[in-house]
């Protein structure tokens, strides 16, 4: 078949395939291999996204890829990508089906990350097939629950690729879902729920306290960790609703909520013990409200216009925790859960892929980039910096740079999902390749914003970009600082 790519006419043979389970009551992993005709040697690995359930588009980039570069198809990678092991429902919204869950070879398929060394090593037969070799070099992109998947490979089959990408991982996904069912009860509460003009509200506050923090007007937060917002400085008099132009107490409460760290009193499997909730930001940017806060409040049944995260957890306690459609998953408080906490333990193994120590895939010759939006309203970008400290702690700073590189983006949201403040593009599988091939590691990287026409450099964490001088829309316009 062929299709036009990038600008440019690819013709490749497509592969479908199953890979059959051990249970077979269990569904199958449905797999995709696209071989381009004139091949590079190279192939690459797409993840998925939410609950997975569907084929990623083989013909796309990488999460938070530029523009004006061909797309790993068109470069002439042997693309491969699977389901997951499960098949979405036709009529469940776009990758929030959990119904899989009930089965506990689906379940390890998709949270342990079983079907991606299956997807892998079936993919490789095929390729071996079709030309006589293996790949000279295999790469991994994804972002979400791909970029969670792409975490998990380096951590569990350390020699099965040379390269990954990992953009908005969700690693801890246990952890976060604990912290979504928090919120999704505190904002079922009476009145504590920000309509959507109070979401504006907000998000409006937040930019002009600390838009101008870096040095430089342009309605992005460079340094997030610099902006002191407090939302009581949108509070309705005496505290009581009044209108959409202030914020009453219970819904003040449900901004701190989004925004604070969220512990649990108990102990579970995996060691975590808190979520560390998402920048004021990220949730009530109105721009992308079905991320965020979504439109409406959780309740029971959970709406399809609460936030993704809220219909995530939902999904979660009827098919993980509880494997009973029926449940009502407001009924289930995280805090304390009761009956529950063994489940929720035993699933924190599968769920929170937490291992540090990634020294096995630096000795492999691996090499990791990093990266997240600041403005992401689904996977908290102070997550993933945790992730990247630990690392960072338990194979020593000088060593971690040697595989792995972490960027935060300022002003970037969940995948570039709607009309974000700062659309980041930034060509990561190029600085992959010579950093992989020719052991040259990136150099002062460049990220564009693809939808307004700016660019910014790209700063290795801590760092971030403040403006010093020139034409704001010109990354040499910035210095990256602590």
């Amino acid at each position: 078949m062929s299709s036009v790519v990038s600008g440019k006419t690819v013709e490749y043979c497509r592969v479908d395939a199953d890979i059959l389970p051990v249970d077979p009551s269990a569904p199958h992993i449905t797999i995709r291999v696209d071989l381009p005709y004139d091949w590079n040697r190279k192939a690459m690995m797409f993840g998925g996204g939410g609950y997975s359930g569907t084929i990623p588009d083989l013909t796309t980039n990488v999460p938070f890829g530029p523009t004006g570069r061909p797309v790993p198809l068109a470069r002439r990678y042997a693309m491969f990508a699977s389901d997951s092991g499960h098949q979405q429902s036709p009529t469940a919204p776009a990758s929030l089906d959990g119904s899989f869950g009930a089965n506990d070879e689906a379940l390890n398929n998709f949270a342990a990350g079983d079907a991606l060394k299956k997807t892998r090593d079936a993919s490789m037969f095929l390729i071996r097939h079709a030309y006589g070799t293996d790949p000279a070099e295999t790469y991994f992109a994804g972002g979400s629950t791909g970029g969670r998947e792409a975490l998990v490979v380096a951590q569990r089959w350390p020699k099965a690729f040379d390269g990954v990408i990992a953009a908005y991982p969700a690693w801890n996904n246990l952890s976060e879902i604990l912290a979504l069912g928090h919120l999704a009860q505190v904002l079922s509460r009476p009145g504590a729920f920000p309509s959507p003009e109070k979401q504006t509200l907000l998000y409006n506050g937040v930019i002009k306290v600390c838009d101008g923090l870096d040095g430089a007007k342009d309605n992005v937060i460079s340094n997030p960790r610099g902006c002191h917002f407090d939302p009581r400085s949108l509070r309705c008099a005496g505290g009581a609703d009044t209108g959409p132009t202030c914020l009453s107490d219970p819904q003040i409460r449900s901004v701190n909520a989004m925004s604070s760290s969220f512990r649990w009193p108990y102990r579970i499997a995996s060691g975590e013990t808190e979520y560390p909730g998402f920048p004021f930001l990220s949730g009530a940017d109105m721009r992308t409200p079905f991320l965020g806060f979504g439109t409406t409040a959780p309740a029971d049944p959970m709406p399809v216009t609460s936030g993704y995260g809220m219909q995530y957890w939902d999904q979660w306690v009827k098919y993980f925790l509880t494997r009973d459609p029926h449940y009502t998953s407001l009924d289930v408080d995280p805090r304390h859960p009761g009956k529950w906490l063994h489940r929720t333990s035993e699933l924190s193994t599968l769920e929170d892929r937490n291992n540090v120590d990634l020294r096995p895939f630096a000795r492999a010759g691996g090499k990791l980039i990093l990266l997240h939006g600041a403005a992401d309203e689904l996977v908290s970008d102070r997550s993933t910096s945790d992730y990247y400290q630990r690392v960072h702690d338990a194979v020593a700073p000088e060593s971690t740079r040697t595989f792995m590189r972490y960027y935060v983006v300022p002003g970037a949201n969940h995948a570039n999902f709607g009309t974000p403040a700062f659309a980041a593009g930034s060509d990561s599988l190029s600085a992959l390749e010579r950093w992989v091939e020719r052991g040259r590691p990136p150099t002062n990287p460049i990220v564009s914003d693809t939808a307004h026409n700016r660019t910014r450099p790209l700063c290795e964490y801590p760092d971030w970009p403040k403006y010093r001088a020139g034409d704001p829309d010109s990354a040499s316009s910035f210095v990256c600082t602590h």
